[in-house]
Order: C-alpha cells, then structure tokens, then sequence
C-alpha cells in the first residue's frame, strides 16, 4: 500500500506525463503502449483457462480509452476472446491522435469493435456483457472532474450490478482523482492498474471501496519525475 504522500493528484499528474513527453522527448503513444500492455498482462493473471475466458473492454474517449485498445490488441495476441464496446463513434476516434492510431489497428486486425451512442445502445449490451468472465474499465481517466453523463452513468451502474470481475485502467472510471468522491457513478473495481504512482483519490473517501486491489505500473516515466 503507497502512503498517501507518494501519491499525485490530476494536475500534478498532468505535469509529470508533460515533462516526460516534452522536456523527454517520450511520445505520448509509447506512453499509452506501455499503459495498454501492463493492464493486459494484469488480466492475463486472472485467468485460469485462456481458451474458456471472454473479456470485454469498456472504452470511452481520450487517452484512456486508447489504453484499452491497447489492452484489446495484447489480449488479441494471447489468443483471448475479447471485445471492444466503444461509448462514442468509431468515425470521432479515429481522429484522435495516439487514441486514434490504435483504434485503426484494432480495425486493421479485424478486432470487433462495438459503438454504444445512447442509453438503449447500453440497454442491448447488458445480456451480452453478463456473458464474459472479465471486464476493463477503460472509460473515464484521473482527467475527470464533473459528473458522470448518461450514457456512461447507465452503463457503469449497469456494469457494477453485473457482479464481474472488473480491472480498471489508471482509475475507476467516476472517481474523482483529487477528492476520491464518486462523481455521480464510479466502477467498483477489483483491481485498479494505475500508472507511474498512486493517485490522492485512491486513499480518501470512497476511494478505497472503489479501487480494489491497487498496483502501481511502471510505464517508463522517468524516475527522477516521480516524487
């Protein structure tokens, strides 16, 4: 368990990938690729029988979602049944920098990926996601500071009533990184995959009931930028 004083908040984060991206010159999509791969080999440790386990990725906007294409594409390569629900247009994604490039290799390898636009799009996923051993939760990052918005809200609600396994990826997504307040809903994780070092939120109010079991993944920051 990190002490609370070897943890950042989102701002202080934001920094730290900053200077890592700008001052040392590491793209941000080595970054993401680290990220990406670190979480999968964390699922590929929950998993008894690859040949029998699905696992359904949760990806939302940003860079956080392109983390869980990454995961997607690295679970894709162990020969695990895996799928990608993707809560925004496949079309908006693709425009979007290092999140972009790694939706298009998803597509390029085939890789199904799903679009859930609206509240009924989650209403038809819900029968099909209770069908998989293992859930991703690559959705919101620490970036987060409102309220979650529907559909996101349905879906994570919905998620967490599913009783599954769930592995998020640097945060649960609709917690809140400085405060560890639920904003408006959050994903109960088992397991929370976050990157460089622990977040404030983690330790205060709902944070530790949401995190799960939490393990700090080193994805190539320099460690003289990390406290």
């Amino acid at each position: 368990m990190f002490k609370m004083e070897k943890a950042l908040t989102r701002e202080e984060m934001r920094e730290l990938d900053r200077k890592a991206i700008e001052e040392y010159k590491i793209p941000g999509i080595i970054l993401m690729e680290n990220a990406g791969r670190n979480v999968a080999e964390e699922v590929l440790h929950m998993i008894d029988n690859p040949q029998k386990v699905k696992v359904a990725i949760l990806c939302g906007k940003g860079n956080n979602g392109g983390d869980g294409f990454v995961v997607a594409r690295h679970l894709h390569n162990h020969s695990i049944h895996e799928d990608v629900f993707l809560v925004a247009k496949i079309s908006d994604i693709l425009k979007d920098g290092d999140a972009g490039t790694n939706l298009q290799i998803l597509l390029n390898m085939k890789i199904p990926v799903k679009e859930i636009l609206d509240i009924s799009g989650v209403n038809s996923i819900l029968n099909e996601l209770n069908g998989y051993n293992i859930l991703a939760d690559a959705l919101f990052g620490t970036g987060l500071s409102g309220d979650v918005r529907e559909p996101f809200k349905t879906l994570i609600n919905s998620v967490n009533n599913l009783n599954k396994p769930i592995i998020s990826v640097d945060i649960p997504s609709g917690l809140d990184c400085n405060t560890g307040k639920i904003l408006g809903a959050a994903i109960k994780a088992t397991k929370t995959v976050t990157f460089a070092i622990a977040k404030k939120g983690f330790y205060l109010n709902d944070g530790p009931s949401y995190t799960g079991k939490v393990i700090v993944s080193d994805i190539s920051i320099p460690r003289e930028l990390i406290p």
